[in-house]
């Protein structure tokens, strides 16, 4: 048992390692700043209505969360929204909460339909995907690097407790229980 957890914290720390190699948006102890989206879909139980413009940092407050960014959507990006949604149900009472942003292109139309795809896709009940309203790179005061396909920014208090970026490709199986990790060390 013992080498299976010292081979998956290996595991876990390499996809990490390649993460940190890209930079993109807040990095630790730094300020999450607020920015309004537009929710597509998912958050079934978030009492905010598909195609209402709201700020979810702001609404999340000083809870953990976890924030996505992403430029595209496929199906390692459908399995990490479907496991935040897990994280998010077995944490209700450390208050998790999480919410997948898309960006990439300065024509909102087809990254909402992507967005509510992914929901559905992700079965997303417990996670928002919406569209920032800054949609071509995401908030402006979050300097999300364009060559991340993927950030990844976990927060507590309104500060970053960890920033990973994932160029095209490199966000897989691994890098996603890496991810998973890192969430359930925000909640203890």
């Amino acid at each position: 048992m013992r080498s299976f957890v010292a081979c998956s914290l290996a595991l876990a720390l390499a996809a990490v390692a390649v993460a940190g190699e890209l930079k993109s948006g807040p990095q630790p102890d730094q300020a999450i700043g607020p920015f309004d989206v537009v929710k597509c879909g998912g958050g079934t139980d978030d009492d905010v209505s598909v195609g209402e413009q709201l700020c979810y940092r702001c609404r999340y407050g000083n809870r953990p969360m976890v924030m996505v960014f992403t430029r595209t959507v496929n199906d390692t990006v459908a399995a990490l929204t479907s496991k935040l949604n897990e994280e998010v149900a077995e944490h209700k009472d450390a208050k998790l909460s999480a919410f997948v942003n898309l960006i990439g292109d300065d024509n909102r139309e087809p990254l909402e339909a992507q967005a509510k795809d992914l929901a559905k896709k992700a079965k997303a009940a417990h996670v928002p995907v919406v569209v920032p309203v800054e949609s071509a790179n995401g908030p402006e005061d979050y300097s999300l690097n364009p060559k991340a396909e993927v950030t990844v920014i976990l927060a507590v208090r309104g500060k970053v407790k960890a920033s990973l970026a994932f160029e095209s490709g490199k966000l897989d199986e691994k890098a996603v229980d890496a991810i998973l990790e890192q969430v359930d060390a925000l909640v203890q």
